[in-house]
């Protein structure tokens, strides 16, 4: 079953697709070592990046391909959050960027390829996050020497958290700024800029390294330009303007706010690769704290029994929550991956020519679906990670086990490529205008919480309830407010947002459970995941269940006794559940706590000089 399980969650051309990223784990360079300094993890990471390019047949086809970013994501986090960062800003949001736009204009790319010069991604500002719109970087046109000015007017409009120190060698960045031509203002743009030398920032260029930030080593710094020079090939053109050899500007797209949208589009990419960061990171740290459980033994009922800390349902019920939201995730970002490759694909931002949106299908809801899905899945990771680490004792907060790693990275992937609330606010509103689901039937009688099928109703209820809430929310609200309105429904509209995620995750679940043979034992178990999963999520709204009708009183009396029953079969296959995740026995092996006992890992917890190592009398006094 283990390998119907790996296939469902990796697919059939597993070996082909995710073989090559799960490798590298068990290479020498990427096995856990001992502990090392900042500046030293940070070189390793950089080092790391370098030996990951040598093994590509193509830097451009990886950059090409949203679904090989992704996967290469999913396997590298849960081994160096630093090098995840600085793979996926050079290889998406740098090189990514670069090969979609200008396909009439020809650039030597080679450096970049061959990492001679690591890419960065220059977007954010100190006074604009989510706002990027608004950024104020300037690139105002020179037309005596045919080329570009970059200045940063204040100290609000530096660049905010670009990898752009000297560590990791000459360092070249795709940079958001205004174009000014002929003092209009015509929109934000992006620029390829050289940064940095073999000595540090080139003229002009400032950079001064952030502080620390939690979970990363990575250089994080401020980057500010005073009147940097590049020439009018660095403008990244395509349907969203050009500028030609006289100066003159032309633009496909109508607003400014689109061409920048349609500039940035690679940011989608992104929020897939922060969700393959999640959901890496969750079954990494499953892995190790169900082993953990297995072999840990305390004291039973009655002396001298030990059991398994696992044997507790105070134990083993909240990991096998755990691992049933796993599997959701997991299967969710397969199908937001599947769905963006087939509608949205690499290039732009959602816009249509002449700047018109399109609606809740195609392209744009695909985004929306993208992001959604990333804010939901990074969210319910930090719950995950947190579960595992505390079921892991004091030994889960030493960083040799790698928890510790992981519970401050999953902060990093809830921030970056748009900081989840604000995504999730905006796909919520986005889904009050124009997604209007099918209600379903309020006619519970003869339904039972054992059919996979009427618990996916409930939570299609769940996102209907909270949809006409927020609607009604807004109605009421005074005329001519537009953020009060938006307040009166924000709440509902959020929860509808989740429930959309929850529901869609239920979903491929049992999509995949209806794929295996009838009667498979893969597919029993993919069903037990997927009701745990319903039923986790049905019981804090079961009021509103009952309210409008979709429940009955014996459901909500029967609902606990149920998820008690469903959590402890998924407890009792959790080894194998965890084990279908395919980690590496290389990696396991790296990790203290999936050890048996402190003397079968000597390099973390033996003492050779230890007197449990002397025959009896020996060195007695």
């Amino acid at each position: 079953m283990r390998d119907a399980l790996v296939r469902v969650l990796f697919g059939d051309d597993h070996r082909a697709a995710h073989g090559p990223w799960r490798a590298l784990l068990t290479a020498e360079p990427f096995r856990r070592g001992p502990a090392l300094a900042p500046d030293a993890q940070l070189e390793l990471a950089y080092e790391r990046l370098r030996i990951l390019n040598s093994t590509l047949d193509s830097a451009f086809r990886l950059a090409a391909d949203p679904v090989a970013l992704a996967h290469m994501h999913e396997w590298l986090s849960p081994v160096d959050t630093a090098l995840t960062t600085v793979a996926g800003i050079h290889y998406n949001l740098f090189l990514g960027t670069l090969i979609d736009h200008d396909g009439d204009v020809r650039r030597d790319l080679s450096d970049f390829a061959d990492l001679t010069r690591t890419g960065t991604f220059l977007c954010t500002e100190l006074d604009h996050g989510n706002d990027a719109t608004a950024l104020e970087t300037t690139a105002g046109y020179d037309r005596a020497r045919d080329g570009f000015l970059l200045r940063t007017p204040h100290a609000g409009a530096q660049k905010f958290m670009p990898n752009t120190s000297a560590a990791g060698g000459p360092k070249s960045g795709v940079v958001a700024a205004r174009l000014l031509v002929d003092g209009r203002d015509l929109g934000v743009f992006l620029f390829l800029t050289a940064l940095t030398g073999p000595r540090g920032p080139l003229p002009g260029v400032r950079v001064r390294l952030l502080p620390r930030r939690m979970g990363s080593v990575v250089d994080h710094c401020l980057t500010s330009f005073d009147g940097v020079f590049v020439p009018r090939e660095a403008l990244l053109s395509g349907p969203q303007g050009r500028l030609d050899a006289e100066g003159a500007f032309s633009s496909e797209v109508v607003n400014r706010r689109s061409r920048f949208l349609l500039s940035i589009g690679r940011v989608t990419a992104g929020k897939l690769s922060m969700s393959a960061c999640a959901v890496g990171s969750v079954r990494a740290a499953l892995a190790v704290a169900v082993r953990h459980g297995s072999h840990r033994l305390i004291g039973g009922v009655r002396a001298p029994e030990r059991v398994p800390v696992m044997a507790h349902r105070s134990h083993y019920a909240p990991l096998a929550g755990a691992l049933a939201t796993a599997y959701a995730m997991t299967l969710l970002h397969r199908t937001v991956l599947r769905t963006w490759t087939e509608r949205g694909g690499t290039e732009g931002g959602g816009v249509e020519r002449g700047g018109a949106q399109s609606r809740a299908g195609g392209r744009t809801g695909a985004e929306r679906l993208v992001a959604v899905a990333k804010a939901w899945i990074t969210w319910e990771a930090r719950t995950v990670i947190s579960e595992c680490r505390e079921r892991c004792g004091a030994q889960g907060l030493l960083e040799n086990n790698g928890l510790a790693a992981l519970v401050t990275g999953i902060e990093g992937a809830i921030t970056a490529e748009g900081d989840n609330l604000a995504i999730h606010a905006k796909a919520a509103a986005g889904m009050v205008c124009d997604h209007h689901p099918p209600r379903p039937p309020a006619a519970p009688a003869g339904r039972e919480l054992t059919d996979p099928a009427f618990l996916r109703e409930l939570l299609a209820a769940v996102e209907c309830v909270d949809l006409d809430r927020a609607r009604a929310g807004m109605r009421e609200a005074a005329p001519g407010d537009a953020l009060g309105r938006w307040n009166a429904g924000a709440s509902a509209a959020l929860r509808a947002a989740t429930a959309h995620a929850q529901l869609r995750a239920a979903e491929a679940v049992a999509e995949a459970a209806d794929a295996r043979p009838p009667g498979s034992a893969a597919g029993e178990l993919l069903h037990t995941l997927g009701r745990l999963f319903a039923l986790e999520r049905i019981a804090p709204r079961s009021g509103d269940l009952l309210n409008e009708g979709f429940v009955e009183g014996r459901h909500i009396a029967a609902l606990p006794a149920e998820v008690d029953r469903l959590a402890a079969r998924v407890a009792g296959q959790a080894r194998l559940l965890t084990d279908a995740f395919d980690l590496p026995g290389e990696w396991l092996a790296d990790v203290p706590l999936t050890a048996g006992a402190a003397a079968e890992c000597p390099s973390a917890y033996d003492d050779p000089d230890g007197p449990w190592h002397r025959t009896a009398g020996e060195g007695e006094r």
